[in-house]
Parts: structure tokens; C-alpha cells; sequence
């Protein structure tokens, strides 16, 4: 049987290719250094409604679901930003699944929690009926699942950071890997949205 959805990594990364600082805390949170403009939430607004948070969907009025997923991928660390908000499932909206080997439960029973190996449960996604699948990050599960992801979506901020969390973590391997451009969307306050399919 031949996989029907896709995978897409869609992530806003740094100049020098980092989507997190050293401490892996939300760049885009109260005491961020992430430069969000509105041009930058009018475009996810327009193109991507569905990858924001229910909190910003509710402070923007948004009630649609977004065309594009339906399910969306996440580590224990990206979790555990939003729950240490207090916010424990920030997309309700969609199917929502964690990845952890060290979490035993979830306060929302509506999040499935995924203990065993990434691949197998991405794999099991692609062939089931539905939309498109969106993995948030981070890093670390990126780099588990490279081999599965279809689409990577890069929101490029014009920034340099130094240091931090990578796109595919601290720990990936060597393993060159070419894309195929299929889109490029320059917003006017400096971010640069590039869309690539895999080669």
C-alpha cells in the first residue's frame, strides 16, 4: 500500500540554522528574541492557520481549521513548553501526538503519546486516511524522522543567533540529503518563507 499523506516539517529557523536558543525555551514566548511581525502572523494566518497555537487562534478570531493538516508531531521538549504556559494541548484543533521514551502520561487524554519508535508510528500515519501531517519540532525528533519527511518548510528569519538548537538537533548524523525548491515567499518585514519537497 502506497502512503497517501505527507510529512512536512515546517519550522522557523535562524540564518544560521538554528530554531531554538541553547536552552530550547520558545524564542517566540514573552522574553523571546524571535522577531514576529504582522505580516509574519498575517501569512500563517492566511497560509497555515492550523499551526497556530489555540491561544493565538482565539486572540485572532480564528475558527477555521486550515486546509493543509490535520495531525500534528511533537517532542517532549516543544510539549513541554506549552504545558510549562500552562496550556496543556495547544492544538486542539488537530489530531496531536507526542513523542517521548521518558513521559508516562499526558494531562489531555485527547493527545496520543508515543513511546516507541517515531518511524514506525509516522509510517502507520501515512497510511491511514486524512490530511497532511505537521511536525513542529523539535530538533531531535526532525532528525529521527528525516527519512519520512516529505515536505520541509523553512520560515527564515533574518537572524543569527550563535548558538542553539539546530534544525536537525544537537545529535543528528551525517547524512546529505538534496531537496527540491517548490516555492519561495519573501514577507516584507524580512522573513523568508522557502518551501522544498523532497528530491
Amino acid at each position: 500500500m502506497t502512503a497517501t499523506r505527507r510529512l512536512t516539517y515546517l519550522i522557523a529557523a535562524s540564518l544560521d540554522g538554528f530554531i531554538a536558543g541553547p536552552s530550547g525555551d520558545d524564542p517566540t514566548g514573552p522574553d523571546g528574541f524571535w522577531p514576529v511581525t504582522d505580516d509574519y502572523i498575517r501569512f500563517l494566518t492566511e497560509e497555515y492557520p492550523e499551526t497556530l497555537p489555540s491561544v493565538a487562534r482565539e486572540a485572532l478570531g480564528i475558527t477555521e481549521r486550515g486546509s493543509r493538516f490535520d495531525t500534528v508531531l511533537e517532542g517532549r521538549r516543544t510539549y513541554e513548553i506549552g504545558l510549562a504556559a500552562g496550556v496543556p494541548n495547544a492544538y486542539p484543533h488537530l489530531r496531536h501526538l507526542v513523542f517521548s521514551t521518558t513521559l508516562e502520561t499526558l494531562p489531555d487524554p485527547a493527545i496520543e503519546l508515543v513511546r516507541h519508535d517515531p518511524v514506525e508510528r509516522v509510517r502507520a500515519l501515512k497510511n491511514e486516511a486524512g490530511g497532511g501531517i505537521w511536525l513542529i519540532g523539535g530538533g531531535a525528533l526532525a532528525a529521527a524522522l528525516r527519512s519520512e519527511i516529505d515536505e520541509l518548510v523553512v520560515k527564515l528569519s533574518p537572524l543569527t543567533i550563535g548558538t542553539g538548537i539546530p534544525l536537525w538537533g544537537a545529535d543528528a548524523t551525517f547524512e546529505p540529503t538534496m531537496w527540491t525548491r517548490a516555492g519561495v515567499t519573501p514577507l516584507p518585514g524580512g522573513t523568508t518563507v522557502l518551501h522544498f519537497t523532497r528530491a
